[in-house]
């Protein structure tokens, strides 16, 4: 054991002293041994063409927006999640209108998890929404509704697929219950993924003439108010208190 540990540490003595560009060639020769994550083994590609593939598809992509969405949802189950020694993830598998269930045994919630607006790179502030929303200024912006997809399919006519869109948009918005809590990751605005603002679900703005519905662009405060908390405790208690209001506009 004792010859073993000698020779990691002249090996890590060797390493320092060679350039970043033999360090470099040292770590593609040990990458093609030993692979960074197993969705290498099971894309059958390497971690950079993976990433490359991410990158090619441009930061307004969809793509590129869904890995920062899924990010997000890791970053909320290591970061929050895992420190909340009294909360278990019971989330079932599916195509579900959250991402989490929690339960802490006495309670079990639903976690809707969504990563701050941006548009061209930039957190999209209260100032850019369409002038109808009437936000207050100094607020950033989250998007309540589903990922948009779907392509034309052969033999759809331009009417056909029109009427498809039309029933489409009306159920990408959320509805009221489909979950307890929302949980916005600050990410495009802090450039950290641990932080977080949450609010209570039905709190949330209702979409305008569709009853039931979220409004899909929603405000959030850049610090914790009367509406948001930085706190995932914190917005529990409000949900307990079952206390009917709306979010600042």
């Amino acid at each position: 054991m004792a010859d073993k540990e000698n020779c990691l540490k002249d090996i890590q003595k060797l390493l320092a002293l060679c350039t970043p560009e033999q360090r470099e060639q040292i770590f593609v020769e040990l990458q093609s041994e030993f692979g960074i994550h197993p969705l290498e083994k099971k894309l059958n590609a390497r971690a950079e063409v993976i990433l490359e593939a991410i990158a090619r598809s441009g930061e307004r992509g969809l793509t590129f927006r869904m890995i920062r969405g899924v990010i997000a949802q890791a970053a909320f189950a290591t970061e929050v999640i895992e420190k909340l020694p009294d909360w278990l993830d019971l989330t079932p598998p599916g195509d579900l209108p959250y991402d989490f269930l929690l339960s802490n045994g006495a309670v079990e919630l639903k976690i809707q998890v969504k990563l701050q607006r941006s548009e061209a790179g930039r957190p999209m502030s209260s100032g850019n929404v369409p002038k109808r929303y009437q936000f207050t200024e100094g607020r950033y912006v989250v998007e309540t509704q589903r990922t948009r997809g779907g392509t034309r399919r052969k033999g759809v006519t331009e009417h056909t697929e029109e009427l498809v869109k039309s029933r489409l948009a009306q159920t990408r918005p959320y509805r009221f219950g489909e979950f307890d809590i929302l949980a916005v990751s600050m990410s495009p605005s802090t450039d950290r993924w641990d932080k977080f603002m949450f609010t209570v679900a039905n709190w949330l703005l209702p979409a305008y003439g569709e009853e039931g519905h979220m409004l899909v662009y929603q405000p959030v405060s850049v610090r914790p108010d009367e509406d948001w908390t930085d706190d995932y405790l914190t917005c529990v208690s409000w949900f307990l208190m079952n206390k009917n209001k709306t979010i600042t506009r």
